[in-house]
């Protein structure tokens, strides 16, 4: 599914407490992978996110923390009940979702795995999806700006 702002899907999830409300609007409903060090060490595997959103709203913003976890990079999590809510770049260009956060039964379409790379030999999904390394996504993020 491809949308225009108007048509973007718009959903909704809480934390594991209710303190924080997140309000996505997504482009597609495409869910990717990160197999990166950080997002395995950050969620005990690999991250799987909705790479497409649009645009996030959040209530109960007071309790939420940022965790600044590159030069590029921060993550946000419930200061009460510690569910990870979402990573973005520093820039703004780009924010990522767990889609497990607003997961409510939508057909999702699992198409892409990044720092294939840095994943671990011992899992391997079976998906047919689009695989960049580390050095290709950056390489991606540089065309854009």
């Amino acid at each position: 599914m491809n949308a225009t702002a108007d048509q973007a899907m718009r959903l909704s999830g809480t934390c594991l407490c209710g303190a924080v409300t997140l309000k996505v609007a997504l482009e597609q409903q495409s869910v990717g992978a990160c197999h990166c060090q950080m997002c395995r060490t950050w969620g005990g595997g690999p991250l799987l996110a909705l790479e497409s959103v649009s645009q996030l709203t959040l209530e109960g913003e007071e309790a939420v923390t940022f965790y600044s976890s590159s030069d590029w990079a921060e993550r946000a999590f419930c200061r009460h009940c510690g569910t990870h809510l979402f990573y973005r770049l520093k820039n703004g260009e780009h924010t990522s979702v767990p889609v497990g956060l607003i997961d409510s039964g939508e057909a999702w379409r699992f198409d892409l795995q990044i720092f294939i790379d840095e994943k671990p030999h011992w899992y391997h999904f079976g998906n047919d999806t689009r695989n960049l390394t580390g050095q290709e996504l950056f390489e991606e993020f540089s065309k854009d700006t």
